[in-house]
This record gives structure tokens, sequence and C-alpha cells, in this order.
């Protein structure tokens, strides 16, 4: 009688999802699509003048992956790891010199992908078939692919644009708060309200706020008491009408075109924290893309950036990556 065959066990894929409020990271295999573990690493990833610092983010990520190795059992072996970082685009330059080779001694991996974590967003949200993501939390950006090229609107930060977003929704509101302490024209009383219960004095405010290093997350911690003074207040439904233009604008920017009649349309996926504050900012938001973007079809997102890596390094593992490969959006190397 033959001996039974015992299947090896599917290879491990990691994904990381790196932003403000610190370092997630997911363990899953190469055949099923949620991840087997997770682990957070709460301390955010430096930014030096050399960009996002690499030696900083090694230093938490791997003993973070070999944790999760433990937990799996012995003799397992990573088939790929993907990388998803906040300003990876114009930051990651370290990264993408220092990781792949780190990774690959560190972890014996060979399959290493960098990626901005609008590209892990629109995976987490829409898998790879083409369409276009917004992502909204602090700032704001959206992208867009017909899996030929990536368009990308916005996530220029607070102070070049990431119109529509928390920050930048936060800044409107603070900004008719302190018209109404003025008194001058376009403030609102319930938002001044809002400020002095939460900041104190309203003079006080620009000592507060200026010297702040996380200036953006300040500021976008404003923005629900935006979106709840919206039903009564006009300022404040104003506001959010004006950040639903700027959030359909760059969904119209970045949606691919129609290739033939018979196109259903492009998929448009919200995802963010900044969606959560509902029908205020929806309900507006809705009827812009209706308005400016009437191809979009809006669809829930699938998942989230964490769940965008894994499905990066699993496409990645099987060598059936589709979404475009990108020098800044998406570096992927094969160390040798």
């Amino acid at each position: 009688m033959a001996a039974a065959v015992t299947a090896a066990p599917d290879p491990f894929v990691i994904g990381v999802d790196s932003g403000g409020s610190g370092l997630r990271v997911a363990l899953g295999t190469v055949g099923t699509e949620h991840p087997v573990s997770t682990t957070v690493c709460a301390e955010p990833v430096r930014t030096g003048t050399a960009g996002i610092d690499a030696g900083h983010m090694l230093e938490q990520l791997l003993p973070a992956v070999r944790g999760l190795l433990e937990e799996a059992g012995p003799g397992a072996e990573i088939a790929a790891v993907a990388v998803g970082a906040a300003g990876m685009a114009t930051l990651g330059g370290q990264l993408r010199t220092e990781l792949p080779a780190a990774l690959a001694q560190a972890l014996v991996v060979r399959r290493v992908a960098l990626a901005a974590d609008a590209v892990t967003a629109y995976a987490g949200a829409l898998g790879q078939r083409p369409g276009a993501v917004v992502a909204g939390g602090t700032g704001m950006i959206a992208l867009g692919t017909d899996l030929t090229t990536w368009r990308r609107a916005d996530g220029w930060g607070h102070l070049l644009g990431d119109s529509g977003g928390g920050a930048w929704i936060g800044r409107a509101g603070l900004d008719a708060a302190m018209r109404a302490h003025d008194g001058r024209a376009g403030g609102s009383p319930d938002l001044l309200a809002r400020l002095r219960k939460i900041f104190g004095f309203a003079p006080d405010l620009p000592g507060l706020l200026y010297p702040r290093g996380d200036r953006p997350a300040l500021l976008a911690s404003f923005a629900p008491e935006v979106a709840a003074c919206a039903a009564e207040d006009e300022v404040a439904a104003g506001i959010l009408r004006e950040a639903a233009v700027h959030i359909a604008e760059a969904a119209a920017a970045v949606c691919p075109p129609a290739t033939d009649a018979g196109n259903g349309g492009c998929e448009v996926a919200l995802t963010g924290g900044l969606f959560r504050m509902g029908d205020p900012l929806t309900g507006p938001l809705y009827a812009e893309l209706a308005r400016q973007v009437p191809q979009a079809r809006v669809v829930p997102a699938a998942g989230d950036p964490l769940h965008g890596s894994l499905a990066v390094a699993r496409a990645l593992a099987l060598a059936e990556l589709r979404l475009p490969t990108h020098p800044a959006l998406l570096f992927v190397a094969e160390v040798t």
C-alpha cells in the first residue's frame, strides 16, 4: 500500500500598511484572501531628510513578522512581501533602495513590492480590475487605472492640496469659527461654540496649532464637528458641499475613459475614515459624482489598505500581478 502524500502547506505572504498612526502587518497565505493573523506597531515610521526612514521601518517590521511566523509554526516559507506606505510616491527613495535586499536577507524572500498607500487602498477596495478609488482621511487622493497606466489626482498634502479631505474640512470649519469670533461675514456661531468646547479661548488657537508637527491631524480632528453641525448650520453644510465638489473633481480626473460602447462605466470606490462622516458628506458627494462623472458606479470597498497589501503580495507570489508597475507608485523587485 502506497504511503499517503502530505500536501505541502501554502507558502505565506506578508502585507504591510504604514501610515501616520503606525505600522500594521498581516500574515496570509498564497491560497487564501484573508489574513491568518495581524499585528500592530503603534509607532509611526519616521520621515527624515532622506525620506521615509528604511532603518526605522525595519526595526519595527522584522520583529513583527518574526512574531507572526512563530505563531504560525515551524518551517514557514515567505513567498512575497508587499509594503504599502503613506508618502511612498514622493518620499520612498530610501525604501526602494534598501528594503528589498534587507528583506531578502532577513526573511529569505525574493519577491518584494513597495507601493504607495493609495495603491494598496486601490487593491483592497477594487482588487485588480479597472476603476478608480478615492481614499479620504486626514488627506485626500484619487487613483485610477485601466490596468495599463495609473492616473493620480491630488494627495499633495494639506498645504498644496488634499482638497476635500479631513484637514481641508477641519481648516474650513475653524476658519468659519474664527470669522464668527471676529464678527466677519461667513462665520458660524455653532462652529465657534464647538471650537471653544474643544480648544478653549479662540484667540489662543494659533498658538496651539502652528507649533504642532501634526497640524494636519489636528485640523482633521475638527472635521466631524463640521459634519455634526451641517444639518442645522448652512455654513457647515456649505463646507461639506464644497468638499464634495473637490472630491468628485479628483474622481473625474482619474476615472478610466470608456473604451467602447459596451463599457459598463467606471467603478468608483470610496475608502478611508473621511467617509464615515456619513450623509452630511456622502449625500452631496454622490450628487456631485453623478453630475461630474456620470459614468461612475459607486461600489463598496471590498477591503482596506492592509487587505490590499496582502492582495498585491499574493498576486506577486503567483505571478498574477495585473496592476501596472510604476517607479514611484508600485515598485516591484525580485532579489536574486
